[in-house]
């Protein structure tokens, strides 16, 4: 399902198919339509629960007359063709892929019920046999009910383990008010072009991301970022669809369509990450295959065994029973549930979990490797320095320079620079062929002359002479240095400083103590690496690294044996994210980033990472619980279901191994729904 252009009402179309709809067996079952057969199986039940009798015996509510049988086969045939339509159909679509498994167990434990019934009812009513044949008239009825109730209550208990995309789709309207000249017209969010000027009236949920052309407004983004404070927005800022605007009205040039915006973006990782399997939904599905096998033998082998030493009645009812009771069905919601309960927590804590095999990995990391700039650090530099080194250019002169080489840059360094030199009011320089040189730095031309905004690992690596005493002081401080060069000479330099993001320091001690180990990997200089690192706690820091170098460091630590988390916030990081046991992205934005990752902080806030550590951890522990529940009962039910307590007058009865088998569903949907908020 793609769903990239995924508009706010198409959001709500696909939440009422994901809602309402469930993959049974190969086959698509409606809500609607399951809890409709449910009560009308249970209308025709009633009667054939009154007129038949429960094993042979009759109960003090039970009744019969002249041609009662006759209503309770008619009955039981309606409940079995329609109330046991969806096991039929499910089974089909099994045997058809070769995949017999839960609704395979299902139909065959009501058909023989069924089918032996027949064969009773025309021994007792139209051949006149001497000796009674007991019929399963009830067993079927109460099994049927039961099957599809616990189907209804399990479709009932995903729903509300569902996923964010309710949430999601309810930030937004399906309405906008459109700018066109001196008018403003409602306008359906599908129809709304990048460029289109829409209007945001006091009060009401900003529709599309753009940039504010008019007015100014406090806006609430904390249904989209997690920041609880509201924001001030005016003219050339940047405004979120999905977030609340205050008591201004504001006026918004559309920069992504509801196809392209945040909240697309974040519907479709939700989307994904519900439907991606990890390996113990994998090793669930095989259980399932397992059990079917096994359920088939035991069923085998205790009809033949009572065929024997019993009677054919005896022989059946162990085979129905057998048949009914291992019954996979909760074995196959047991992970699905939990991930669904899961990746929706996950969403309201600021993760998006985009694959869940992250949730098993995240078991084995010993080592979290993070890049520093935007990560650890809040990524909001300002000029702490600035000065020309050649008697042949003035500071202003240097400032033009560099603020003309960053201008088309979107990087934070580059808007802190341009920031400086709008607020010198200074007139950046117009360069030709500006590039960015990765890894290093920017290159521009100017008068056919090359200019060049660079780190020190530039430098060196070209053999540049530079007085190191000359940017020192600011080093000592934790700056980074970017150094303007020009025929091979450095004629200037711009020291920026980051600050560590409030919760970064706390993370580190959190990843300590459980025994993982933080590395920062940094394209930056060894000293203002070290400085920071002392800063966050830190011993292990790698820096002045390429992009490809980082990704090496990677590979090395995984080479040892090492389980890699790798924390990054852009392009430059994708290699490393792919590369890594798990790789997270910081900031739902960075489109290649995310691509690249498993695990998305749209919060940008590292310390969440302790958050999905935790949730992961509770997340494991539900599935294996979730696995017994829907498993495990097997290990016993399987030999009391075949009888072999019937010497102390113990048998379960097909009804009974349908309560059984039902209640291990329900089970598993509870406990998935008991996974609770990190």
């Amino acid at each position: 399902m793609d769903m990239n252009g995924m508009s706010g009402e198409d959001m709500k179309m696909h939440d009422m198919d994901h809602g309402h709809m469930m993959m049974h067996g190969g086959m698509m079952m409606d809500m609607g339509d399951l809890r409709k057969k449910f009560w009308l199986s249970l209308i025709f039940a009633i009667p054939v629960f009154i007129l038949s009798p429960f094993m042979g015996l009759h109960l003090p509510f039970q009744l019969q007359f002249p041609g009662s049988d006759w209503i309770v086969l008619i009955l039981s045939s309606i409940l079995y063709f329609y109330g046991g339509k969806p096991f039929l159909t499910g089974a089909y679509a099994e045997l058809k892929s070769k995949k017999p498994a839960m609704m395979m167990l299902i139909t065959m434990g009501i058909s023989v019920a069924y089918l032996y019934s027949l064969y009773a009812f025309v021994m007792n009513n139209l051949v006149g046999s001497d000796q009674h044949v007991m019929d399963f008239f009830w067993e079927l009825a109460s099994l049927i009910v039961i099957m599809l109730l616990g189907h209804w209550m399990e479709m009932k208990s995903t729903m509300q383990a569902g996923s964010a995309l309710d949430k999601i789709s309810s930030l937004v309207s399906d309405r906008v008010h459109l700018v066109k000249g001196e008018k403003v017209v409602e306008q359906d969010i599908n129809q709304v072009i990048s460029g289109s000027v829409v209007e945001v009236k006091a009060g009401e949920s900003i529709p599309l991301d753009g940039v504010v052309v008019s007015g100014e407004s406090y806006v609430n983004e904390s249904l989209v970022t997690g920041e609880s404070k509201a924001v001030k927005k005016a003219v050339s800022d940047e405004v979120v669809g999905g977030s609340i605007n205050g008591d201004g009205t504001i006026r918004i040039q559309v920069a992504k369509t509801a196809h392209e915006g945040y909240l697309s973006q974040i519907s479709k990782l939700v989307s994904d990450a519900q439907m991606s399997k990890s390996k113990t939904q994998v090793l669930a599905d095989k259980v399932s295959g397992w059990l079917f096998y096994a359920a088939l033998i035991v069923g085998i082998i205790a009809f033949v065994y009572w065929l024997v030493f019993g009677s054919v009645s005896d022989a059946l009812n162990r085979l129905v029973t057998v048949l009914v009771i291992a019954c996979p069905h909760a074995l196959g919601l047991a992970i699905p549930l939990v991930m669904s309960r899961s990746t929706s927590i996950a969403a309201t804590n600021g993760l998006i979990i985009r694959d869940n095999q992250a949730i098993e990995n995240s078991r084995h990391i010993d080592y979290v490797a993070m890049d520093k700039t935007g990560t650890l650090t809040e990524g909001e530099f300002t000029v702490n320095g600035l000065k020309a080194l050649d008697s042949k250019y003035t500071d202003d002169q240097v400032l033009q320079l560099i603020a003309g080489l960053e201008q088309g840059s979107s990087h934070p360094i580059a808007n802190s620079i341009v920031s400086k030199a709008k607020s010198e009011q200074v007139e950046p320089t117009a360069f030709s062929d500006v590039q960015a040189i990765k890894g290093y730095g920017m290159s521009g031309v100017l008068d056919k002359q090359s200019y060049f905004l660079v780190n020190m690992k530039y430098l060196n690596e070209k053999s540049i002479k530079f007085d190191a005493q000359q940017a020192q002081t600011y080093l000592d401080k934790g700056n980074t240095i970017s150094y303007l060069v020009t025929n091979d000479q450095v004629i200037g330099l711009v020291a920026l400083g980051d600050k560590v993001k409030k919760n970064a320091v706390q993370f580190i001690k959190e990843l300590k103590a459980r025994n993982i180990t933080p590395i920062m990997l940094t394209g930056d200089n060894k000293h203002a690496a070290q400085i920071f690192a002392e800063q966050l706690g830190i011993e292990e820091f790698k820096a002045e690294l390429l992009p490809e170098d980082k990704h090496q460091v990677i590979r090395n630590l995984e080479l040892e044996g090492h389980k890699v988390m790798m924390v990054g916030d852009g392009i430059n990081d994708a290699p490393s994210l792919a590369s890594a046991t798990i790789g997270v992205a910081i900031g739902a934005g960075t489109d290649v980033a995310i691509d690249s990752a498993d695990i998305v902080l749209y919060n940008s806030d590292p310390a969440d990472i302790t958050k999905f550590l935790q949730l992961a951890e509770k997340t494991y522990k539900k599935q294996v619980e979730n696995l017994w529940w829907g498993a495990g009962y097997n290990i016993i039910a399987l030999p009391l279901a075949a009888g072999v307590l019937a010497p102390i007058g113990f048998v379960l009865n097909p009804a009974l191994g349908a309560v059984i088998m039902s209640l291990s569903t329900i089970i598993v949907a509870i406990n998935a729904m008991t996974l609770r908020k990190i």
